[in-house]
């Protein structure tokens, strides 16, 4: 059944609302999906069970609620069970407004993720829009589409695993074939390999496609063409180092106001919040918007102003060059700035757990519930912190997981995380939220993670469990050992800014400011990080019209 089309459920009693939706899907996506069109909830239920049983997928599932249809809400609450992977939609009645509480509540509780109304009218493209935005989601989470590159390795493995999430994030389409599967032995024999270092890559959109084993991130990089370096005698306006939201943010208003820049990226546009299932508080995306679609829709803005790129290369030392600030990386080329921001962001903090540490891409995870989540399915999964990450990451890995806990070392979320996420959890069956828990240690078999050991933080009790995977996402560490003793920091590494008569955002190298995460005193969150990287540009103004540019 792999090759059937993925199926689209509509379920009401509402008449006039199953004649309206049923007819705007049938035309629109007919083509592409199997549309199913049930009168009854308890029929459409029976329905879904057998397309579980079937093996078949099930993208959208839409619900009425209103004065002709009462059971709606209900019917999309009990869906998760049998279609956990499936996003599901409630659509309303313009003007019926008695019924935008419940509506919202049910949103708020996770049993919908979107709110459409009714179509009025043929064409109606908002509807539209808001079903297709829905569906490119959904896809992505499958990983469904063509294969850019083909990747052979083994499943948990820690470089496989870093390479998947970095393709994804970057939106490069990527097919995985576990080693040992009658695919990858196919392709191994048609590339001539046999018994090679993994993982094997080939890029199948190259001529002839590119075979790469086991290579580091600089042979990726070249073999991708998608970075040169700069000419010896080229000076860019400002250098950006990191591509998350707050180096993104200052890309797109630098290149827009018609300063030169580039962005040097290590790993994946995004940061941390790139790994984000849905991020549902930013304003202006009241449906809410996956981290990865987020940076990626900001990394094309950027680009379409001129912004240019340098990815999977390290930013390894910053200095000055007379007038000029120089940033060398990793392939031992050196750029050459007027101005540079960094923009580097944090790290998961460790959890200092030995045996778990040799476990990582294998069964223990920092971030990354987005990209290894399909992996996780019928699995016991931990996810271990209490700020908004951990609780999204728990939230999308409960998708697939058959029973997802959450350890928090506190003893209540009201402090660190949005109230609309400890609703969602809350309501979810197969979330379970444990305070004053930690990691203690763990168990492996077979090389890959088998169980844990919790226990109090600051007790002596302890408890084993059977664990499939651990995903940790608990404190923040900057990413600042790469910068020279004269960045003052703060005593956790945070970089110090605007202090003895510097501009706001400045750090204590005249020409260098910090954004972000990475800034001592930020406020972590999606939409400050890209104020700061707004608010750097208008400053970088009066920075470069008080050095101008020099002469050669």
């Amino acid at each position: 059944m792999g090759d059937a089309d993925p199926v689209l459920l509509l379920a009401t009693t509402d008449e006039a609302s199953r004649d309206v939706v049923g007819s705007e899907l049938r035309r629109r996506y007919g083509g592409d999906y199997e549309v199913v069109v049930c009168a009854d909830h308890g029929h459409a239920r029976a329905v879904l069970e057998g397309l579980r049983r079937w093996g078949r997928q099930v993208a959208l599932v839409i619900a009425c609620y209103g004065p002709g249809d009462r059971h709606g809400l209900d019917f999309l609450r009990r869906v998760h069970s049998s279609h956990p992977s499936a996003k599901r939609a409630v659509v309303g009645i313009w003007g019926d407004f008695a019924s935008t509480a419940d509506v919202f509540g049910a949103v708020a509780h996770g049993h919908a993720e979107l709110v459409l109304l009714r179509p009025e009218r043929r064409r109606d493209e908002e509807f539209h829009g808001a079903v297709t935005d829905t569906l490119d989601d959904w896809h992505l989470a499958q990983g469904i589409g063509f294969e850019a590159v083909r990747m052979i390795g083994e499943q948990r493995d820690e470089r496989t695993h870093a390479l998947r999430d970095q393709f994804g994030r970057n939106h490069i389409p990527v097919g995985f074939h576990q080693v040992g599967t009658e695919s990858a032995n196919r392709l191994l024999a048609g590339l001539g390999l046999h018994d090679p270092d993994l993982p094997v890559l080939q890029l199948a959109f190259t001529t002839p496609p590119t075979t790469l084993v086991a290579p580091s991130d600089l042979e990726i990089a070249d073999a991708f063409g998608l970075t040169r370096p700069p000419s010896a005698d080229r000076v860019y306006d400002v250098v950006v180092v990191g591509a998350g939201p707050s180096g993104l943010s200052a890309a797109v208003y630098a290149s827009s106001e018609g300063l030169s820049t580039m962005v040097v990226e290590q790993s994946a546009v995004g940061g941390q919040a790139g790994t984000s299932s849905l991020i549902r508080n930013y304003p202006g995306f009241s449906r809410g918007i996956s981290g990865e679609k987020l940076a990626w829709r900001s990394f094309q803005q950027a680009w379409s102003f001129g912004t240019e790129y340098s990815f999977l290369r390290q930013v390894q030392g910053l200095g000055t060059d007379g007038d000029l600030r120089t940033v060398e990386l990793s392939d031992g080329s050196l750029m050459r700035a007027r101005s540079v921001v960094i923009a580097t962001g944090v790290d998961y903090r460790r959890l200092d757990v030995p045996v778990l540490e040799s476990l990582v891409g294998r069964g223990v995870f920092y971030g990354a519930a987005v990209s290894e989540a399909p992996s996780m399915a019928g699995t016991e999964v931990y996810v271990v912190g209490g700020g908004n990450s951990a609780g999204q990451a728990a939230l999308h890995l409960a998708r697939y997981a058959r029973k997802v806990t959450l350890l928090v070392r506190g003893p209540s979320l009201a402090a660190s995380m949005s109230d609309y996420l400890i609703a969602q959890l809350e309501a979810t069956r197969n979330v379970t939220i444990r305070y004053r828990t930690a990691v203690l240690g763990g168990r492996e078999e077979d090389g890959c993670l088998a169980g844990l050991t919790l226990g109090n933080p600051r007790g002596r009790s302890r408890e084993q469990v059977p664990a499939g995977g651990l995903f940790v996402l608990i404190g923040s560490v900057p990413r600042t050992s790469w910068l020279p003793a004269e960045i003052a920091r703060d005593q956790a590494g945070f970089i110090l800014t605007g202090q003895d008569g510097r501009l706001p955002l400045e750090t204590s190298m005249a020409g260098v400011f910090a954004v972000g995460d990475v800034r001592s005193g930020s406020i972590k969150r999606v939409a400050t990080a890209v104020g700061d990287g707004a608010t750097v540009i208008a400053l970088l103004h009066g920075y470069l019209a008080n050095h101008p540019v020099p002469t050669p």
